[in-house]
């Protein structure tokens, strides 16, 4: 190539600037003068130029359907669409009588011409748009599937990202509210794909109807929606880059953690660092240019969201609550009384007629049973049989010292059953104490054979503090030191008259 473009050089430089003659190059070179004529035309060489098109007799009537089945296959889903080789089987069952080539040729022509062009659009500060995607995490050793909560402002690129078990209303909420307190207000315009989380039903292009929990998030902070029309990611387009540059670059190799308090922390540390970036184009950083961001945004509320999800209930015959399809149990008080499931990301907290009750770690598996066994000592006083079956006490492991304890208070029973419910008492210190602090009482105890439960309970009082313990207005009271002259006065004769 770099030869012909040099002799194509030489040969304009003699005719248009030497002034050589036409005839002379001629027989120098012995090319024709058509040749010649396209070279002193164009300063390089033009390459092939078809006329026109060449004719396609026997694909050409068929270019319409061709183009039928590719526009029918944009509303099938992306892995059961017409391939080329499937497009040249049908129309060979139409009359068509080419090869698959010119089949082949026609549809990759009209995907490029019908692919579809974009407008790029200004950014302007305090936007935002949110995504949510999905990647391996291998967590306490098992390789599972998770869902990473991403929101990007468009402006600067700062963006912040958060992993969670799955997608719904809980994560949802949870991860605007970190991603709010990350950027230090909150933007005033959101943009969101149409997931059921937020959308109920989609009415139009642009009409949606909101889910009450989305209604509840939007109302405490007063930020402005935007949804993209159906199949329409791009109009998001910033989020949806920053959830592959998640993948590619901060879940690459796969990370392998304890839990996903440990990914999240280091996925913030993350979002920090990349503060420090410069955008292409750009000659500050992107933390500057969400400075510019920050000056749009809303000011926080005073309090920040409450992102649980409620639910009213009873609880059962076994002091138990449903939520999201585990069990959990309250104290057996509460069996049989209304009872407000409040469950957040990593809790559920169990309330009575405002006030806490009980809380239990959140399970994301299903069809799971938990326990507080505090929860049902007090029924063990009322049931003492059923101490050797109860449930909730199966995984307790108590230490050596309270076997011991038992069998000592059933061997100085005078009555059947005494020494259980006398066990049963002191593990009703458990509700009140720690198993470590009552193991050491129990120990303490079993030195010196004092075995029931008002006996440890003083081993489990601050020192000097069971004097006062519900006695305070003695605090008050001054004793004398103790005269012994006066004693012996007493023993002397006549002393005691």
């Amino acid at each position: 190539m770099y030869k012909d473009m040099k002799q194509w050089k030489e040969i304009r430089f003699k005719v248009l600037r030497d002034k050589v003659s036409k005839r002379e190059v001629l027989r120098e070179t012995g090319m024709h003068w058509v040749t010649l004529e396209k070279v002193l035309q164009f300063s390089e060489p033009p390459g092939y130029r078809m006329k026109q098109e060449r004719p396609k007799p026997k694909v050409g009537p068929y270019w319409d359907r061709i183009r039928q089945i590719l526009a029918s296959d944009r509303e099938a889903p992306k892995k059961q669409r017409h391939t080329a080789k499937r497009i040249y089987e049908r129309l060979r069952e139409e009359g068509y009588q080419g090869k698959y080539t010119a089949v082949k040729d026609a549809v990759r022509e009209l995907k490029k011409t019908g692919q579809e062009v974009y407008m790029p659009l200004i950014h302007r500060p305090g936007e935002a748009q949110v995504d949510f995607g999905y990647a391996l995490a291998k967590v306490s050793g098992i390789l599972r599937k998770i869902a990473i909560f991403v929101m990007a402002l468009a402006h600067s690129d700062a963006f912040f990202i958060m992993c969670f078990e799955r997608e719904c209303t809980e994560t949802f909420w949870e991860g605007h509210v970190r991603a709010f307190e990350f950027f230090g207000g909150v933007p005033c315009r959101i943009s969101y794909d149409n997931s059921r989380v937020m959308v109920s039903q989609i009415i139009g292009a642009h009409k949606r109807t909101l889910t009450y929990g989305f209604l509840q998030l939007q109302s405490h902070y007063l930020f402005e929606e935007h949804f993209c029309r159906v199949g329409r990611p791009n109009e998001k387009g910033v989020v949806e880059g920053v959830v592959k540059f998640t993948r590619s670059n901060f879940l690459v190799p796969v990370p392998q953690v304890r839990d996903l308090n440990e990914l999240n922390e280091a996925l913030a540390r993350k979002c920090r660092e990349d503060l420090q970036r410069c955008l292409r184009g750009k000659v500050i950083p992107k933390s500057e240019l969400l400075r510019e961001d920050q000056a749009a945004f809303l000011p926080l509320p005073p309090s920040p969201f409450d992102a649980c999800r409620k639910r009213s209930t009873d609880a059962n015959s076994l002091s138990l609550v449903r939520f999201d399809d585990n069990d959990y149990s309250v104290p057996v008080r509460f069996a049989h009384h209304p009872i407000i499931i409040k469950g957040y990301v990593d809790r559920v907290v169990l309330c009575h007629q405002g006030y806490q009750v009980a809380e239990h770690r959140r399970s994301w598996s299903k069809e799971g049973v938990f326990f507080d066994y505090t929860h049902y000592l007090p029924l063990l006083e009322k049931k003492p049989g059923a101490l050797d079956h109860a449930l909730p006490l199966s995984s307790l492991n108590l230490p050596e010292c309270f076997e011991t304890l038992r069998r000592r208070l059933e061997g100085e029973s005078e009555t059947v059953g005494e020494g259980v419910r006398e066990y049963i008492r002191v593990l009703r210190l458990l509700e009140d104490y720690s198993l470590v602090e009552v193991s050491r009482a129990v120990e303490k105890g079993l030195e010196i054979r004092a075995h029931r439960r008002d006996a440890l309970v003083l081993f489990l009082l601050p020192d000097n503090s069971w004097h006062w313990s519900g006695r305070d207005h003695l605090a008050w009271v001054q004793v004398a030191a103790t005269d012994l002259s006066a004693y012996r006065a007493l023993l002397s004769p006549g002393g005691g008259s």
